[in-house]
């Protein structure tokens, strides 16, 4: 049997699957708040101590680079190591995969009502495809094919330099930069870019802020939720935070647009992560779309590619299934 897991920032999410039962029947399963615990080692003892299946080897989907058998949580004070992890709860293996390349590996697997199509575009028989996925942070990977099956690879594309799409971006650049230095697209792009987008007009005088969203927001743990709501809702809106939301699907659709140039994702690109599943309506309003296809002589190929959401919450730990039962 294998322990599979989906390591991130926020949650962490455990589930052991059996060869027989296959990758979307996990025998066990259960989510945790990674901030809960000092490492992933006692999580996982937690989760283990709940029943007695027989485990052999594990694979988890880590938030962060994996680098010679260990990680390091981007968002999150936790250093994995696989070999210790695999001596303290006696496994044959333990193996370690960026989160993104837990999610592409699912990618192939994924059914119809596990994704929604913003355009249908032409996909290449066996092309590149490429996976671009904002949650609290932002990760990026691509699956080639190997004349058998299709390959997942990681990267940290998130961690590149942001590139401003118009002049009220190129102000929030220079915002950004004096508050961090380096300018990420994950600072502007995730979870915790939301927020800072929103400063930054509600600091420039964009627009005025309201005072229930002021002690909306002073209330509020994490701010993005807020955000979001409130450019999504139509009963209590907020110039700000539609224009917070605009501004990110945006810079969004460009650098899912950037990712499929670098790697010529003829066989689509996929949206991944926790926020676009939750902003489906202003993403299907053409913005983002627009913005992934303004690459200048090279928006003719990329308006072929075919694009689309992934709505499945649990495609990080699917892959790591899929990964560790050989599929």
């Amino acid at each position: 049997m294998l322990l599979a897991g989906d390591i991130g920032a926020t949650k962490t999410s455990l589930a052991i699957y059996s060869t027989g039962a296959g990758p979307r029947a996990p025998l066990s399963e259960a989510t945790y708040r990674s901030a809960d615990y000092p490492d992933l080692q006692s999580l996982a003892r937690d989760f283990l101590s709940q029943g007695e299946l027989p485990i052999k080897k594990a694979v988890f989907g880590v938030a962060g680079p994996v680098v010679g058998g260990r990680a390091e949580i981007t968002n999150l004070s936790w250093t994995i190591s696989g070999p210790e992890l695999q001596t303290a709860l006696e496994l044959s293996s333990v193996t370690l995969l960026n989160d993104l390349q837990a999610i592409a590996t699912g990618v192939p697997f994924l059914e119809t009502d596990d994704l929604h199509t913003l355009s249908r575009g032409q996909s290449v028989p066996n092309g590149t495809i490429a996976v671009v996925a904002p949650g609290t942070g932002l990760g990026e990977a691509f699956l080639t094919w190997d004349g058998s099956r299709y390959r997942a690879h990681p990267t940290e594309g998130g961690h590149v330099d942001f590139a401003p799409l118009n002049e009220l971006q190129d102000g929030l650049l220079c915002y950004l930069r004096e508050r961090f230095g380096h300018v990420s697209y994950e600072r502007v792009c995730s979870g915790m870019g939301l927020p800072n987008i929103y400063d930054y007009l509600r600091e420039s005088g964009y627009a005025a802020e309201p005072e229930w969203l002021a002690e909306a927001l002073q209330a509020a743990d994490d701010r993005t939720p807020v955000i979001v709501e409130a450019a999504l809702s139509t009963k209590r809106s907020s110039v700000l935070c539609t224009a917070t939301l605009d501004m990110f699907i945006d810079i969004l659709g460009a650098e899912a647009g950037n990712l499929a140039l670098k790697v010529l994702a003829t066989g689509g690109v996929y949206v991944g992560g926790g926020i676009p599943p939750r902003i489906l309506e202003p993403l299907q309003k053409g913005s983002f779309l627009k913005a992934l296809r303004a690459k200048g002589r090279f928006s003719e190929l990329v308006s072929r590619i075919p694009v689309h959401v992934i709505l499945n919450p649990k495609v990080a730990l699917l892959g790591a299934a899929c990964y560790g039962l050989g599929l």
